[in-house]
């Protein structure tokens, strides 16, 4: 029977239904004693019975698996000796493919001709492809390769879980090459697997899934990037880039190791984002807080929040589009050694969208790593130097980037923006540069809080949060189980986000650690006897 109607790039086109309704006919002549078939839409894969009646339905919704062509689940006869498993992996893989490229799987893509003479050769066909284009097709040749003659598995869907099998293992990387040439003399001849990690990596490396190295200062002044990245010393404490070994000249740069002194990684963040709409199971779900969402005014996510609604009625043209996402930023430190003894800190950056379902966003596949800072120090009040490059791909994201949206099969303008971080309260003073180990540590009361020191005359203690409470409340009253005294004292009046950004619009920061005031630090333990003596040096 015809399959052309399976090319269509918009299934709402009659010719797509059409076909969806011929489809059912033919299966039904399988099972005519049956009110249930498989269904062979992209989510249900041919593994759910349906009913009969909402097959059509599925398939135009959906869409159509797009590499299963003979219909052996619903009567056709297999020309080809190829297993079914088969058939499911490679089509899992191509999907796979597609939704990490943003390509759809019913595009005129699919019908050209990856074995040609190259791309921007003289095969017409692949002429002006872009690079994302490119890398592409280069995983599919990949992903139809086969592991070796006569396998189930091509090369790619074996790659893909193997190294999923050595991340939640923890296998070392000599270990997988160990594993890959022990595979490679029990496969049969004629075998495709790479020798070593790095020849596996090379395989897979177009998925995009990469990081990028940036150097810092070893003292958190700066980090090398754009107009500063071709530096070899810190602009502010001239602190050398790359580290200086025994034997070597400071003034000889050809004598110089490139080993830096200081590294983090960072994650681009726009492209993970994007794939949150590319992948055909996750565009939809991107859509709940505005489509999904029961409005009874119970508090079930963040959607349901002041915060939220405050930030759409300031922001109407964000809001128009139910797409556009918001995030927020979590981050703490934590040691990454079972010894406390051994000095290192790591600090992951981590994006939650919050667009997403409540049972989805706080899940960790969604979860978006977007930096890890690692060193003998914590980067304390200087992560604002790490946060840079997160900065710029936030205000790009704010202006809109391009952005394939699986669901509709169609391009828009995404746009993100940032509502709030999620932290302990010491990383909340790192993260808004608030000073939380001071007199006057609650973000609330700001210069009204009330607090206490404490006989050894190192630590503050606060004990006026009973005025936060309504007027009559009987713990305001309470001597017996607080400090032995009434609270009668109103609320300070909460400053607004203007009033606070008149406050700190003459603030400059100095981003650095002085090994002079960790000395200063150890022997009189007060800030402000350290900046008393730092200002007289």
């Amino acid at each position: 029977m015809d399959k052309s109607w399976l090319n269509i790039s918009h299934r709402n086109n009659p010719l797509y239904e059409n076909g969806a309704k011929e489809f059912l006919h033919f299966a039904s002549l399988d099972r005519p004693d049956s009110s249930e078939i498989l269904c062979p839409c992209r989510k249900c894969r041919n593994m759910i019975f349906v009913p009969t009646d909402l097959i059509v339905e599925h398939i135009v919704v959906d869409g159509f698996l797009t590499s299963y062509t003979t219909w052996i689940y619903h009567g056709e006869r297999s020309s080809s000796s190829v297993s079914v498993d088969k058939l499911d992996r490679d089509d899992e893989m191509q999907d796979m493919l597609h939704e990490a490229f943003g390509i759809p799987p019913t595009s005129g893509f699919v019908d050209i001709d990856i074995d040609g003479d190259g791309f921007g050769g003289s095969n017409l066909h692949n002429k002006g492809f872009d690079k994302k284009t490119e890398e592409f097709f280069n995983l599919l040749k990949e992903a139809e390769r086969e592991l070796y003659p006569g396998s189930k598995y091509s090369l790619l869907s074996f790659l893909v879980p193997l190294l999923h099998l050595k991340c939640l293992n923890g296998w070392s990387n000599n270990s997988f090459s160990m594993l890959l040439e022990l595979l490679k003399d029990v496969l049969p001849e004629g075998e495709t697997l790479p020798k070593s990690f790095n020849d596996a990596k090379k395989i897979i490396k177009d998925l995009g899934l990469e990081y990028k190295k940036i150097h810092a200062c070893p003292n958190d002044c700066m980090i090398y990037w754009n107009e500063m990245k071709d530096r070899t010393d810190c602009k502010f404490c001239k602190a050398p880039r790359y580290k200086h070994f025994k034997g070597e000249s400071v003034n000889s740069s050809s004598e110089i190791s490139k080993i830096p002194a200081k590294v983090f990684r960072y994650f681009p963040f726009i492209p993970r984002l994007q794939r949150l709409f590319m992948s055909a199971k996750t565009s939809t779900e991107m859509r709940w807080h505005a489509e999904g969402r029961t409005r009874d005014g119970v508090m079930r996510h963040p959607a349901d929040s002041i915060a939220w609604r405050k930030f759409d009625e300031a922001h109407v043209d964000f809001a128009q589009d139910p797409r556009n996402v918001r995030l927020g930023l979590a981050s703490d430190g934590f040691s990454p050694f079972k010894s406390m003894s051994i000095s290192h800190s790591t600090w992951p950056v981590v994006f939650v969208p919050y667009n997403l379902p409540p049972w989805l966003c706080m899940k960790q596949p969604y979860m978006i790593l977007s930096m890890i800072i690692d060193g003998p120090r914590a980067p304390g009040n200087d992560i604002d130097v790490y946060l840079r490059p997160l900065i710029d791909e936030l205000k790009e994201l704010w202006a809109g980037v391009d952005t394939y949206d699986a669901s509709n099969n169609q391009m828009f303008q995404m746009r993100a923006s940032l509502l709030w971080t999620i932290s302990d309260f010491p990383a909340l003073g790192n993260l808004s540069g608030y000073g939380v180990k001071t007199r006057y540590s609650c973000p609330c009361c700001l210069t009204k809080t009330k607090f206490t020191r404490l006989k050894n005359g190192r630590k503050y203690c606060f004990m006026s949060h009973r005025r936060w409470l309504p007027r009559g409340h009987k713990f305001r009253k309470d001597k017996i189980m607080f400090n032995g005294l009434a609270e009668l004292e109103v609320a300070p009046k909460r400053l607004s986000g203007v009033q606070i950004l008149a406050q700190l619009n003459n603030i400059r920061n100095n981003f650095r650690k002085d090994p002079l005031a960790k000395s200063l630090k150890r022997k009189w333990g007060d800030v402000d006897d350290i900046d008393n003596v730092l200002q007289n040096i």
